[in-house]
């Protein structure tokens, strides 16, 4: 309890505190000097660094379009170029000779003759010329009509699948495969085939020419159109699929396909920048131009932190020197309007430091006149204030030890200084249930004089005062910090030891039993033997209330009385072991 000033008489807070309304109040001749000088600085500054912005930022975003739109043009049609001329090519070799007649002489079921394998032969060395004249093409393939693969370049080939019916469809048409991971070649791939026609006139397909075409020149395209360091160029197909990258393929890049909404704003925005989550998993700019022959996109993209970096860089320029703008001015303005108020700013900032309970203020008196006769009667005002304030303390503090007091008597016990039976019921009871969240071991010990009726009556009762004043020291003595120690009632103890089981109790019980024997308490009187009966009971792991642990070690300890005093009893029935 301690007793406060009364503050009836304080101002008001909103009318002193530094961050009420009078900090924003326009009738204080600083906070106008501030003001205006911020308004002189904020308002050309701010419309001169926005105008400028905008048309850095509008040139920039150009400059990033542009970069990225010719990437993916000069891409696309290089890449187109390219396509065409494979299929320039194939569509030349469909016609040679050694083609067209060397697979006319081979039917469709073989047999041995010398005419058929020297047309087989000379076939397959054709396919393998062609193919190394032209790096281009991986493999060369040709199928007969019926989609049966009739000679190779290469022993192991990715074999595509064409019935005959796709063979008619695409008698006069190239075909193109869909594109695959050649884990041999460790790259992607795709087929291109034509259709093998001898005889122009007629147009009557006798088969189809098929060749593996090399992506690693598409991958060398790409790099060389890929928009920055960071930046990446890659090659899909309709549906969205990335086929190829600048930075490599593999079989989990052919795995990712662009989401719809994002395939659609690409495609319908041909050569327009869109803002969209790359597969890799960051925010993106890209661009995307189409390959007619393939009709599938070459995009090329750079992260959108890079893209609008030199944006950001003059956002935040802008923004640093019109706050230095502001800050180097406010600063200015602030000292000027200190220099002409600082008389009422002290006394200002004194009076809310009392306010605030702080009474060593004492302001130094700055000139004459009204306002030097206001600080002189506040400090006079202040001293009185602290010297007030010092009383109270000083009582307060003597109110406080005395709660403190009165709170230790409600405790203890006035003649042993140990808990008294009210307080290790508490205790008692709290440490109960932690015991049955914890699952640990608890122990309590109820402690008994004998004969001590007897030692009253022959010696008087300030002996026995003294005897269980003693008593009590010898209990401190052995038990430990954790522990707790109470007179329970007249010539009784109890001992609560939270973590110790029965055996520990038991052992515990023993030693002091055995100390308090017949010696080590003393009177004014000289030596009084004196014994202990001492009954020991835990609390069980299933739920003990306090009454039930207290009524088994006071059971405990009638039996010790019974079994002829100065011993130790243990609610379980063992016997302990004498020290």
């Amino acid at each position: 309890m301690s007793v406060e000033p009364d503050d009836s008489t304080q101002p008001e807070s909103d009318d002193i505190s530094p961050s009420g309304p009078r900090l924003l109040r326009m009738d204080r001749i600083k906070n106008r000097i501030v003001l205006v000088a911020l308004l002189a600085t904020l308002i050309p500054s701010i419309g001169t660094a926005w105008v400028s912005y905008l048309q850095n930022k509008r040139a920039l975003t150009e400059k990033i379009t542009e970069e990225l739109a010719a990437g993916s043009s000069q891409a696309a049609r290089e890449l187109d170029l390219w396509i065409e001329q494979r299929i320039f090519d194939l569509r030349v070799f469909t016609t040679s000779y050694e083609v067209s007649e060397n697979l006319q002489l081979l039917p469709r079921i073989r047999d041995e003759s010398t005419r058929q394998r020297q047309a087989f032969t000379r076939l397959t060395d054709y396919l393998t010329s062609v193919r190394d004249r032209s790096p281009s093409f991986r493999e060369l393939m040709v199928f007969d009509t019926d989609a049966e693969l009739v000679a190779s370049s290469a022993d192991s080939i990715h074999t595509p699948s064409f019935s005959p019916a796709g063979l008619e469809i695409f008698r006069n048409e190239r075909i193109f495969g869909e594109p695959y991971w050649d884990e041999t070649a460790g790259t992607a791939s795709m087929m291109l085939a034509y259709a093998i026609v001898p005889d122009v006139a007629l147009m009557d397909s006798i088969g189809l020419l098929a060749a593996t075409l090399n992506f690693e020149e598409i991958e060398a395209i790409l790099t060389r159109y890929t928009p920055g360091d960071s930046g990446e160029a890659f090659l899909i197909d309709a549906t969205g699929r990335l086929i190829m990258s600048s930075k490599g393929g593999s079989a989990e890049l052919m795995q990712n396909q662009l989401t719809d909404e994002t395939l659609d704003a690409l495609s319908s925005g041909q050569g327009t920048p869109v803002e969209y989550a790359g597969f890799r998993g960051e925010e993106v700019v890209g661009v995307s131009r189409m390959i007619p022959k393939l009709e599938w996109d070459v995009v090329t993209e750079v992260p959108r932190a890079e893209a609008f970096a030199a944006v950001s860089r003059l956002r935040n320029t802008t923004i640093m020197i019109v706050a230095g703008l502001l800050l180097g001015v406010g600063l200015i303005a602030y000292r000027v309007g200190v220099i002409i108020v600082r008389p009422l700013d002290q006394l200002t900032t004194g009076v809310k430091q009392v306010a605030a309970g702080d009474f060593s203020v004492d302001l130094p008196v700055v000139g004459g006149g009204e306002v030097g006769d206001l600080t002189t009667v506040f400090n006079d005002m202040v001293s009185r204030l602290r010297t007030g304030r010092e009383q109270l303390d000083g009582a307060n503090e003597t109110l406080r030890k005395k709660n403190e007091e009165l709170a230790r008597l409600s405790i203890t016990d006035g003649l042993t200084g140990l808990f008294n039976r009210r307080q290790l019921l508490e205790v008692l009871e709290r440490e109960g249930r932690r015991t049955q969240r914890s699952k640990e071991p608890f122990s309590i010990l109820m402690l008994d004089v004998d004969h001590f009726k007897k030692l009253n009556d022959e010696h008087g009762h300030l002996v026995g005062d003294e005897v269980l004043r003693q008593l009590a020291s010898v209990l401190k003595q052995e038990i430990r910090e954790v522990d707790y120690a109470a007179r329970y009632g007249g010539e009784e103890f109890l001992i609560m030891l939270p973590g110790t089981d029965l055996d520990g109790a038991a052992e515990l019980s023993e030693r002091i039993r055995a100390r308090v024997d017949g010696k080590g308490l003393s009177s004014t009187g000289g030596d009084v033997s004196v014994t202990v009966s001492i009954g020991v009971a835990d609390c069980a792991l299933d739920g003990d209330t306090a009454e039930a642990i207290i009524a088994r070690a006071d059971d405990a300890l009638y039996k010790a009385k019974r079994r002829g005093r100065n011993r130790v009893v243990r609610a379980d029935g063992k016997r302990t072991k004498r020290t």
